[in-house]
């Protein structure tokens, strides 16, 4: 999930990157089984969003295209609405946020739901952070499951939004730590910590370009956090590339969808024009 787009030089090159934090709803099933404590971390708007529409690609990991992502943003009052869809084969996801950026970018709602062959289990989560109310529809040998719970979530929680945050980090953050709801049948809280891994050069239209990596890595602390590992139970890392300077955007991803799945990448869609057919004079 993912990302945002000004249409201009290198931004129309990178639309997604700077148009929010979809793909980080994308999140929502890595974080499968685990809960912690948490501690509110919410990030300051260095960069304001605004509207959006931009094109992805998602990929294996050796370069076979799986589905096409397109994203939409517009602002409705104070408010930002998001919405990813990414159309698989045999599947697809849709997840639809809500926030606002009044100092700090605050979720308001968030609804993600991922179905087809190509999830092994299908999902519909939502998020209403007024209400803390949390709702999980799951689907298991062809049965419904419907959970509901009330929660107190927390200012930092990150559902939807974890692109747009990476991309407004303070310069020379170490460690970042947000709050991210997990989507399991029984909805639970867990941390995200968010480190920078260093700079990488790509390049557009043969210009290079620098991006800084980010590894974020599912805390899940106490005895589960212990045993995870030994079980099999433990999330791999997500890795995210941001574009460095006045402008931070997406750039890619890498990481699976869903607990235990494959590991697969996302990136900016370039445009492929059709040639149009002339008729003989």
């Amino acid at each position: 999930m993912v990302i945002r787009f000004a249409m201009n030089s290198l931004k129309t090159q990178l639309l997604p990157a700077v148009c929010s934090g979809r793909v980080a709803g994308l999140l929502v099933s890595i974080t499968m089984l685990y809960s912690g404590a948490l501690l509110a971390e919410s990030i300051p708007v260095l960069h304001m969003q605004g509207t959006v529409r931009g094109f992805l690609v998602l990929r294996s990991m050796e370069g076979k295209t799986l589905a096409s992502g397109d994203l939409t943003q517009v602002a409705r009052g104070d408010r930002l609405i998001s919405n990813l869809v990414f159309h698989f084969k045999d599947g697809s996801i849709d997840e639809t946020t809500v926030f606002t950026q009044h100092g700090e970018f605050r979720l308001v709602s968030d609804r993600h739901v991922q179905k087809g062959p190509s999830f092994p289990h299908p999902m519909d989560i939502s998020i209403d952070v007024s209400s803390g109310q949390v709702t999980v529809r799951s689907s298991d040998g062809g049965h419904e499951k419907i959970e509901k719970d009330h929660l107190d979530l927390p200012p930092d929680l990150a559902n939807g939004l974890l692109l747009t945050l990476l991309q407004n980090l303070r310069p020379g953050a170490t460690e970042t730590k947000i709050s991210y709801l997990a989507a399991t049948p029984k909805p639970r809280l867990v941390k995200l910590a968010i480190t920078p891994q260093g700079q990488e050069t790509f390049r557009t239209a043969g210009e290079p370009h620098r991006a800084t990596r980010y590894a974020v890595k599912v805390e899940l602390g106490g005895i589960a956090g212990a045993l995870a590992p030994l079980i099999g139970k433990q999330p791999k890392d997500i890795y995210i590339w941001i574009l460095d300077g006045k402008a931070p955007a997406f750039v890619r991803m890498e990481g699976q969808l869903y607990q235990g799945g494959p590991v697969w990448t996302i990136e900016l869609s370039s445009p492929v024009w059709q040639k149009s057919e002339r008729s003989a004079p």
